[in-house]
């Protein structure tokens, strides 16, 4: 049986907020990329049959901007623990997912994010893995595909990096923001 993890930067927040770093708000651009990654999901049939989230503010948002592209309800969570989680704690926390989920949708922070997507990917096309290892930038998204009879098996090295796509892939090619 295959599984699917998508990993999901937030897309681009406010620097600062008065709130300190858990409440920053997306920017519009950032709203902007969420919903497109949401519309390019949808279209290419990447629907998660679960979308777990980081409790941060830009991260929620990011969440629920991007499922609005769905037209099925998707379950969701928020986990506190995915607040700028370190790559195995992530890793953790994707081994826990119940068996009949077989799409997985996280979205959370990098380093961790950056970090744990690289671990995973074995292989995949040679470019994509490239630029995915070279930078991860807000509301880019890595596509890694496992063959595995359950989350828990899943594996630093195990994975098939089956896509990486950024906002400046879905805006025609245009170079991504620095974040």
């Amino acid at each position: 049986m295959m599984r699917r993890l998508i990993l999901l930067r937030h897309a681009k927040a406010d620097a600062h907020s008065a709130g300190g770093d858990r409440q920053r708000p997306l920017t519009k651009r950032g709203e902007e990329d969420a919903r497109s990654v949401g519309r390019y999901l949808a279209e290419a049939g990447l629907a998660p049959d679960l979308a777990v989230a980081s409790d941060a503010r830009r991260a929620k948002r990011t969440l629920d901007l991007t499922l609005e592209a769905f037209p099925k309800e998707v379950e969701r969570r928020l986990d506190d623990e995915f607040y700028l989680a370190t790559p195995d704690r992530l890793l953790d926390a994707v081994r826990q997912t119940p068996a009949e989920i077989s799409t997985l949708l996280a979205i959370g922070h990098n380093p961790g994010f950056a970090e744990l997507a690289s671990a995973l990917a074995s292989d995949g096309e040679p470019e994509a893995l490239t630029r995915m290892r070279s930078k991860y930038p807000t509301a880019a998204l890595a596509v890694l595909d496992f063959d595995a009879e359950d989350w828990a098996m899943v594996g630093e090295g195990a994975g098939h990096l089956e896509r990486f796509v950024t906002p400046g892939d879905l805006r025609g090619g245009i170079a991504d923001e620095p974040d």
